[in-house]
């Protein structure tokens, strides 16, 4: 697993992270306080996508809104 610091990851570095931190979870071979620790980092990676995704819609709905198409959160018919 990478050292580096969540939030300098991109949403594919963090995402792969958090794949493999689910993994080893999963796998239940680590001690009390790995898991733990483990899960910790999970969730800041979790944070981490989840906020990286709200601003990638927030520019998308931008870019929508400046091109004077409809802005909202459903995907449009026909795409």
């Amino acid at each position: 697993m990478s050292d580096k610091p969540v939030a300098e990851m991109s949403f594919e570095e963090a995402m792969a992270a958090l794949e493999q931190v689910v993994n080893q979870l999963e796998r239940g071979d680590v001690a009390l306080e790995q898991s733990i620790a483990l899960y910790e980092k999970g969730a800041a990676l979790k944070k981490h996508c989840s906020d990286k995704l709200a601003a990638a819609e927030a520019k998308v709905e931008m870019i929508r809104a400046q091109e004077g198409r409809a802005v909202g959160t459903a995907p449009a018919e026909g795409l």
